[in-house]
């Protein structure tokens, strides 16, 4: 007979181990790897296919079933890739207090009042609540069944009883299963709750969104499995200091995965942006030294930004840097680099650089505004409001072209920027002194390259 084999597992993230450690090599926690035993494995025989389920040619199964249904709300569907997939399962993941129920209660909304019925599951608040919250948002709908559960048995009979063509559970990590051992949100709970949910899904055809919590990292709680499994994965991004929401697709077996969905959260409840064009830049038309807009690109979207700095001047041994929606240690390369190619000296100076709106620049394209924004601060010059620059900037000082740039420049002369600086110019320095002379103002004292 089979020995009875003993295996160490990570309460936390699911890894496993043929012995005991006293932190996870997976996830870094301490205390949370405890032994699990396993049952004998035994070899699986072959049983006979049904005529129905029979391998087919490819070119003889259909794809009218798997369409793409669009869900009323034109910046999700853009991230779905134009919609939900019948039997399709969406993961749906942010941190707390983002929109992530009130986006999905929207979306139940528009299902219902076409027609489909739609059974949302609750397993976080009371119906109540979040009768409340629908009645705020304007999510009240006939076709819109509500029920609060956290036992995934209970959730089935649901299923079994209303027959729904959309089914929503709020959260997937507040479930639990009697088959499964552990609380809720464990590693083994949500394999056994999203696997269950999944095969529900593939065998009645029906369309599952369901909402995932975070860690203190940003990444989905729960094991890695969890995102195996699922179809497509949503991240639900954006500041409480801001209205302004984001969502994009890390996962997308129906569609792309660089797409992004803009929202704005407002009193009545998420509201989308079909145009964010004007949101991330200030609204005065005077010239002010220390501002310089560049062309972002936000997964197949062209966005204006305005980056701003402020130079002051500073007795403290150490000057400060600070920044807020770039990157800290981009800046200390730009201002090393500025530094030296164009003989600006910051170590009496504090630095500091920040975006509007809220919005965080993280490609490196933004690199020749953030550099001309500090220059403009640094010498008090203002840039002329129809100026625009796009760019990477290396070590050397040179400027290497970016991604898209055709799009970036049609999106620049829609919004009125008469100039772009970018890859036409080979050096920091030369765009330096054509930003300037935009400007009509005497040249920066740089060095000659």
């Amino acid at each position: 007979m089979a020995r009875v084999q003993t295996t160490f597992r990570c309460t936390e993230c699911g890894w496993t181990s043929p012995k005991w450690a006293g932190r996870c090599a997976e996830c870094q926690a301490w205390n949370t790897v405890v032994d699990v035993t396993e049952a004998p494995t035994r070899a699986v025989r072959a049983v006979s296919v049904s005529t129905s389920r029979v391998a087919q040619p490819i070119t003889m199964i259909s794809a009218e079933s798997s369409v793409h249904w669009p869900t009323g709300i034109a910046e999700f569907d853009r991230v779905l890739g134009g919609g939900i997939v019948p039997g399709a399962t969406v993961l749906l993941s942010g941190e707390p207090g983002v929109g992530k129920s009130t986006l999905l209660l929207e979306v139940a909304s528009k299902a219902a009042a076409r027609g489909m019925r739609v059974l949302y599951v609750t397993a976080e608040e009371s119906a109540s609540q979040v009768r409340l919250r629908a009645q705020r948002t304007g999510a009240l709908h006939d076709e819109l069944f509500l029920a609060a559960e956290t036992d995934l048995a209970t959730i089935l009979g649901q299923i079994d009883q209303v027959e729904p063509q959309l089914l929503i559970v709020d959260s997937v990590q507040t479930v639990s299963s009697s088959l499964s051992e552990g609380l809720a949100g464990g590693p083994s709970q949500v394999r056994e709750v999203a696997s269950t949910l999944i095969r529900v899904s593939k065998d009645r055809n029906l369309p599952v969104l369901l909402v995932g919590h975070v860690t203190k990292d940003g990444t989905i709680a729960g094991p890695r499995l969890l995102e195996h499994l699922v179809d497509v994965v949503c991240q639900f991004e954006g500041d409480r200091q801001t209205s302004l929401r984001f969502i994009r697709a890390q996962k997308n077996r129906f569609g792309p995965t660089d797409e992004v969905g803009c929202f704005e959260m407002t009193g009545d409840g998420i509201a989308e942006v079909a145009d964010p064009s004007g949101l991330f830049m200030s609204r005065s038309k005077v010239a002010v030294s220390g501002t310089c807009v560049t062309i972002a690109v936000e997964g197949r979207r062209a966005l204006p930004v305005e980056v701003q700095a402020l130079v002051v001047k500073t007795s403290a041994p150490n000057p400060r840097r600070v920044t807020n929606g770039v990157d800290s240690s981009r800046v200390a390369m730009l201002l090393a680099v500025l530094e030296k190619r164009a003989r600006m000296k910051f170590s009496e100076w504090d630095v500091y650089v920040s975006t509007v709106g809220g919005i965080r620049l993280i490609e490196p394209g933004a690199d020749l505004a953030i550099a001309l924004a500090i220059a403009s601060a640094f010498s008090d010059r203002a840039f002329p409001p129809t100026l625009a620059a796009v760019g990477e900037i290396s070590l050397a000082g040179e400027i290497r072209p970016v991604s898209q740039s055709k799009q970036r420049a049609a999106e620049a002369k829609r919004l009125g920027f008469t100039t772009l600086l970018g890859d036409e110019q080979p050096h920091l320095i030369e765009a330096m002194r054509q930003a300037f002379a935009r400007a009509q103002l005497d040249q920066p004292d740089v060095p000659e390259f």
